[in-house]
């Protein structure tokens, strides 16, 4: 992007900043570390900073890169927290003294970022929330596989499972959405000079999560998280009056763990894609009472559903030994009609995966306009 069309970009945010009481939300989305989300960042807020806005620094993290520290020396900071963990000492960004400072913009880093235990939030995404609810504008910057409903489809392009992940609704949260692109050429050139990583970590990156394949897939999917992104603020811009009915989902799982992850990841992102609203829907039987089933088991339940909600599902749990029967009338009660069931690896299970399951659901909704939807 040119200068002119990079300034145009952030007078558009600033726009929106003196507009609202409420703090408006930016990010720079990249595909890996490295291609500049951070340098751009700092690079827009010294703009801003010529056109008068008050605007500081809450935590940048600069991973040894001169460029970025240079980038951002001049420009207002909070001073950090100093915080003890495990006999160490460490600084994190001051929620309190943002609060009290209050400038109209906020620059935070690595959105997904784990806070060390004993602050008031467990990661940086809810000070965000906080800081935005008491009216300041945050700007902050995110990596793709930090997503939490592409977690899986991360792990099958890098075989990484990145643990650090933020929920889907805090990006639906964000006002706008910048790709920093690079080429993948160009990053793995920068890798190699090493402008990202110090020189003994190179070699295992590039054998590792810098692969040339998974580069580009993972640039793929930036590409289509940006552009789903503007379709969905398009689509909430339109006068209700003027939009076409749409598809609602229900999500339905088992006590299966890795199924149930599998469903409710790639339900949500068809919900954000679709920009639909979508349920989730565990019918207990019998043989799955509480007392019937090991804590194990329970326990992945209990999270799977925690994880539906953090991506935006309205979680629903019935008892009933009727799985199809449940299912249909809880499609028909809501008004839903696109139903996604996983496909199990053990068929022998009795359960919603089970062939018997899928039969008597396919029979009971065909005289209902509703489609089913299997997924691996």
């Amino acid at each position: 992007m040119n200068n002119s069309g990079r300034k145009a970009n952030v007078d558009r945010f600033l726009e929106l900043v003196k507009k609202s009481k409420r703090g408006h939300f930016k990010i720079y989305l990249g595909m890996a570390a490295g291609v500049g989300k951070t340098y751009r960042m700092l690079m827009d807020a010294r703009y801003m900073l010529s056109q008068g806005i008050d605007l500081v620094i809450g935590i940048i993290e600069y991973h040894g890169r001169a460029d970025t520290e240079k980038m951002a020396s001049g420009i207002p900071s909070i001073p950090r927290k100093k915080v003890f963990y495990k006999g160490q000492e460490f600084e994190e960004m001051d929620v309190d003294a943002v609060l009290r400072r209050h400038p109209e913009v906020l620059l935070i880093d690595e959105l997904a970022h784990s806070n060390l235990p004993g602050g008031k939030f467990e990661k940086r995404f809810q000070d965000v929330e906080e800081i935005l609810k008491a009216g300041i504008s945050v700007i902050s910057t995110l990596n793709i596989q930090h997503i939490e409903s592409l977690n899986a489809l991360i792990k099958d392009i890098t075989g990484i499972t990145v643990s650090e992940r933020m929920p889907d609704n805090i990006l639906k949260l964000a006002d706008e959405v910048v790709n920093v692109d690079l080429t993948v050429d160009e990053l793995l050139a920068r890798l190699r000079e090493g402008k990202i990583y110090d020189q003994s970590k190179i070699s295992q990156a590039m054998t590792n999560f810098f692969q040339k394949d998974n580069l580009l897939q993972l640039r793929e999917l930036v590409l289509r998280e940006v552009a789903n992104l503007v379709e969905r603020k398009i689509d909430n811009e339109i006068e209700p009056s003027q939009q076409k009915g749409s598809e609602k989902l229900l999500a339905c799982i088992s006590t299966n763990d890795s199924t149930a992850r599998s469903v409710i990841h790639k339900s949500a992102r068809l919900a954000s894609k679709m920009n639909t609203e979508w349920f989730v829907l565990y019918v207990q039987t019998e043989n799955e009472a509480a007392d019937k089933i090991n804590l194990a088991v329970q326990r992945h339940l209990i999270n799977n559903m925690k994880l539906a909600t953090q991506l935006g599902a309205k979680v629903i749990k019935q008892k009933d030994n009727d799985i199809a029967g449940a299912i249909l009338k809880c499609a028909l009660d809501r008004g839903l009609n696109r139903i996604i069931i996983g496909r199990s690896k053990k068929t022998v299970l009795k359960n919603i995966f089970s062939s018997d399951i899928l039969k008597k659901l396919v029979k009971k909704t065909l005289n209902h306009n509703i489609d089913i939807q299997i997924v691996a």
